[in-house]
């Protein structure tokens, strides 16, 4: 059976640099500016985890989200998956949604997706109004400066992890129902996951293809070395929101760049379990 689209509404293909790109588009159009949303990366991501959010948005006025390449019903075709295919992606949507309105759009990505859209908001900073960051990655107080556009990639790993013998048993094994369940325990810090997606993140794993992106983020190679430098060149208003409970607890060095922060009592993904967060990402971006 085909895999259903992630999201409800319009769904729409771009076709970018990074490869076929499925798109989403929900709501009215009014005076409020336009919302782009980027999912995390993970074995079994796609825009299915910021639903939520496209939900709330919808209410609002006009939201966006993207399936990154690799996942979901983008192209997820064998090649290095990198940062700046992940950034491409991301610039291809926000140009595109910037063709329909006219207007600077606001931005929320979530974990590594944070980095990618820090990125593409340095590099077209006309494009984007407000960044939210949901429990983004490289904050824990250390101190990624490496060279522009280097990653974390580690090649004998990414090598290892990709070898033929054994890469689709491999993804297979990481992807057992169970498996992923563990995984969403881990990011919600509770057995209370949300259901709908943990049946959509099984449904993505079957995917042709489905291995590629996911082997090379365990590689390492969509990780930036330089996203220290990255996070500090971001001009517009950022907030960052996190939550207290599961694997995604370190943000010692969010307090290193002028940011507002909101601190949850929940797990990585605070607008899955908890109301306020709407409120104060509404605050955030009047």
């Amino acid at each position: 059976m085909a895999l259903a689209p992630a999201l409800p509404g319009e769904a729409f293909v771009l076709e970018t640099v990074s490869g076929r790109v499925q798109a989403y588009a929900a709501g009215e159009q009014n005076a409020r500016a336009p919302l782009l949303l980027v999912h995390t990366v993970n074995a079994a991501a796609s825009a299915a985890e910021v639903r939520p959010v496209y939900e709330h948005g919808a209410t609002k006025g006009r939201v966006y989200a993207l399936d990154l390449p690799g996942y979901g019903l983008s192209d997820r075709s064998e090649r290095t998956y990198t940062p700046r295919l992940m950034t491409d992606a991301v610039l291809a949507l926000a140009i595109e949604v910037h063709r329909r309105h006219g207007t600077p759009m606001d931005a929320l990505a979530a974990s590594l997706g944070c980095e990618f859209l820090a990125r593409a908001a340095v590099e077209r900073p006309d494009l984007f109004r407000t960044i939210s960051l949901v429990s983004p990655t490289a904050v824990d107080g250390r101190k990624r400066e490496g060279p522009e556009g280097a990653t974390r990639g580690m090649p004998w790993l990414y090598g290892l992890l990709s070898f033929k013998a054994w890469d689709q048993g491999l993804f297979d094994t990481l992807t057992r129902p169970g498996v992923i369940r563990y995984f969403l325990e881990r990011t919600w810090g509770s057995k209370a996951i949300d259901e709908q997606l943990w049946a959509y993140c099984v449904q993505t794993t079957r995917e042709p293809g489905a291995r590629f992106a996911p082997l090379n983020f365990l590689g390492g190679n969509l990780f930036s070395a330089d996203i220290t430098t990255v996070y500090r060149r971001v001009k517009q208003p950022v907030w960052v929101s996190h939550g207290v409970r599961g694997d995604f607890v370190r943000y010692g060095g969010v307090a290193d760049f002028p940011w507002k922060r909101t601190v949850f009592q929940t797990g990585a993904l605070p607008y899955f379990e908890v109301p306020a967060f709407f409120d104060d990402f509404e605050r955030f971006v009047a």
